[in-house]
């Protein structure tokens, strides 16, 4: 057992010094290879009989872009995940349960490896590779976790002229954030259509989810999306309005919900102000709208209280201000939770505030800090006042 963990914990040097030639060969040809570090503390403070969590994480991820041949090439990564030194956190795979979660179990995992053509509009992939969709409220690589999602699936992208492209992917198992026995087999069929207009970009899409598990089972949403900017002198407006709704079938129950989305923002100066509310719709208090294959963290607030919709459904109130400062990029959020459907123990969700600040220090390192706290709403809804922090560096070569 020793030997085995300090073997993992040397895998990320040992393959970095031996892609380190490669790196400086691929810069002499068309191949292409890079090595990609995020060393980050991530702290979980909750109003329960969890013991705290505290985690230092350490991401690897070595990849490598063949030379183009007669319009084809391919693509290989592999990501690491590595505890260093403090690892009191519960990382969804049974371990340290008496502590907060924090999503990053140690993984060591062939990331992508995809054979890609190109020519004439058409981009075809078939392999592991990420797929994302518009604002990856749907379809999202979870980036932010340090084991990133992917799929495998064959991918085809058409891109007629500069306004209309279409895309349709079938994908045959769901390479999640929680390591490989977490992985789940599929039979997906996500189709996404965008036409970009003077005010911005308008998507239709359908994506038609089952996880292959044995048992009847389906997750059809249908949607349109269109987002955008408009000069206003030296600022400009920006927006957003999005519609989808949902089927979900589980064996013999059937259940239908809506999602809507409609946001408002103006960049003044640098700034941008922005205001939204996005709602997650319920079925009678039975079944809230659901978006298994989204970057989830990226909504609905970072201390993740929603990554699952409750059956209640979910509305989000949310306003925030964003801008530059000192080379980086800063941001303020503030949500205001709600149920759709509310009952007599379930309306107020809670709220949250969140504060962000990030920058590359140059062209290879780059770091950031954020922080979030969630304040309970009603007793009923099971959630407790919870606070996150996060520190991270990052450096690519």
């Amino acid at each position: 057992m020793k030997l085995n963990k300090i073997s993992k914990v040397l895998l990320p040097l040992v393959a970095a010094s031996v892609l380190a030639p490669t790196v400086a060969y691929a810069a002499n040809n068309e191949s292409k290879a890079t090595i990609d570090f995020r060393l980050r503390y991530e702290s979980v403070e909750q109003d329960n009989a969890l013991k705290d969590a505290d985690a230092l994480t350490l991401r690897t991820r070595l990849n490598f872009t063949t030379a183009n041949y007669q319009n084809f090439s391919a693509f290989v990564e592999f990501e690491d995940s590595r505890a260093v030194g403090v690892e009191d956190y519960n990382d969804t795979n049974g371990n340290n349960t008496e502590y907060s979660v924090i999503a990053d179990p140690e993984t060591t995992e062939l990331d992508q490896a995809y054979v890609k053509y190109a020519a004439n509009g058409v981009i075809a992939k078939v392999g592991r590779q990420v797929i994302t969709f518009d604002n990856h409220r749907f379809v999202g690589h979870v980036g932010w976790r340090q084991d990133k999602q992917t799929f495998d699936a064959a991918s085809f992208n058409y891109k007629a002229n500069d306004k209309l492209d279409m895309t349709y992917a079938y994908v045959t198992k769901r390479n999640r954030i929680f390591g490989e026995e977490k992985d789940l087999d599929a039979k997906d069929h996500l189709i996404n259509i965008g036409y970009k207009t003077a005010l911005g970009k308008l998507s239709a899409y359908s994506y038609m989810l089952e996880v292959d598990e044995g048992a009847d089972n389906s997750l059809d949403t249908y949607g349109v999306r269109f987002a955008g900017s408009e000069k206003h002198g030296k600022n400009k407006w920006v927006y957003a309005f999005e519609y989808a709704t949902q089927e979900s079938e589980s064996g013999s129950v059937e259940y239908d919900a809506d999602y809507m989305l409609a946001e408002l923002g103006y960049v003044v100066n640098g700034i941008t102000i922005k205001g939204g509310y996005e709602l997650l719709g319920s079925d009678d208090g039975e079944y809230g709208f659901s978006t298994p294959l989204a970057t989830l963290h990226a909504f609905n607030g970072w201390t993740d209280q929603f990554l699952t919709t409750p059956k209640e459904g979910l509305t989000d109130m949310y306003v925030s201000v964003s801008g530059k400062a000192y080379g980086g990029k800063w941001s303020v959020v503030y949500h205001d939770f709600n149920a759709d459907e509310d009952s007599d123990t379930v309306d107020d969700l809670g709220d949250e505030l969140g504060i962000s600040y990030g920058r590359a220090f140059n062209k290879t390192f780059s770091g950031g800090i954020k922080f979030a706290a969630y304040g309970e709403g009603d007793s009923g809804a099971g959630k407790v006042d919870t606070d996150k922090l996060w520190v991270w560096v990052g450096a690519k070569f």
